[in-house]
């Protein structure tokens, strides 16, 4: 008889919402939570390595896997079919062994041109990786690591960004071992619409200065969508979709050139990466939109006391 085969258990989970934005069903085909939950119990019929769970919450699944890779895989593959949802944070899954908290290790393999072996040593260190090895081979070097699945989180595209598109990573899950502590995250805040409209090109000028921008003039936004990064580490609301004041006097030929910087293009690896915990990507066949959980800024103010308990 074979040897039986070992899946290994997944070390992050994402939560599945039915879209309630205010843009919910302009787009998608296929947007109810039984649309969605069909969809993902399919699924693990062919992705062993994936589960589904419900939750408390009728319009909310609990999706866990192997990676951030493996469910932007899986969210790519949703919204090609027509699939309109919302999707948290990657969380990983922590165990209690002995009374203490564990978390999932991985094995990392990073391939890299000599020049930037030294940024990848120094970022994966940050991200509370412990080096096993480094080996030359012609002019790569192949760097071993051990990581917490928690400093994984976002390292792929960092890893690509800093070595130009010429590294290349092998991960495994390696088992647990305790709580290796805080990890940095975002160190930026977000830029957060006010109001529903369309972006003009006279707002984001006046409000260029605050940060770097995902939206550019013409493009549909709503309150409590995340429309940029702040230049500081708090959030900020901005009012994107301003309208120049209609006046009787001519402006001269200087005053109506406006000058904006290109917007930021994120592909869906690059924003799953960057959602913070009280932030959904929104995603959709046509769009992929960052946005906050409570969209209204006095909601989420209340949220924010409750939780540092005043």
């Amino acid at each position: 008889p074979l040897q039986r085969i070992i899946i290994d258990e997944p070390t992050v989970s994402m939560f599945f919402h039915v879209n309630n934005s205010p843009f919910a069903g302009i787009e998608g085909k296929f947007l109810t939570s039984r649309n969605i939950s069909e969809r993902l119990h399919r699924e693990t019929l062919s992705n062993v390595s994936l589960k589904v769970n419900t939750t408390n919450e009728t319009d909310v699944f609990e999706v866990c896997g192997r990676g951030e890779l493996q469910m932007a895989i899986l969210i790519e593959t949703m919204r090609r079919e027509g699939f309109e949802f919302s999707v948290s944070r990657p969380e990983v899954l922590f165990q209690e062994i002995d009374d203490v908290i564990h978390e999932p290790v991985e094995e990392v393999v990073v391939d890299v041109l000599t020049d930037y072996s030294n940024k990848v040593i120094d970022n994966l260190q940050k991200r509370k990786g412990i080096m096993q090895g480094m080996s030359q081979e012609g002019e790569n070097n192949r760097i071993e690591f051990r990581v917490p699945s928690r400093g994984l989180i976002g390292f792929r595209g960092e890893m690509l960004t800093e070595t130009r598109g010429t590294g290349i990573m092998h991960q495994q899950f390696d088992g647990y071992e305790p709580y290796a502590g805080e990890i940095p995250g975002r160190t930026r805040g977000a830029l957060i619409a006010l109001e529903k409209g369309d972006v003009t090109g006279y707002a984001l000028e006046g409000v260029q200065d605050r940060g770097t921008f995902f939206v550019e003039p013409g493009d549909s936004v709503y309150m409590g969508m995340v429309v940029g990064t702040n230049n500081r580490s708090d959030d900020m609301v901005v009012n994107v979709a301003k309208k120049k004041a209609l006046t009787n006097h001519r402006a001269s030929i200087t005053a109506d050139s406006i000058k904006i910087s290109q917007a930021k293009k994120m592909s869906l690896e690059e924003c799953i990466e960057f959602i913070a915990n009280d932030e959904l990507l929104e995603v959709t066949p046509e769009s992929l939109r960052i946005r906050k959980k409570f969209l209204d800024h006095n909601e989420r103010k209340r949220e924010e006391k409750k939780k540092a308990g005043v």
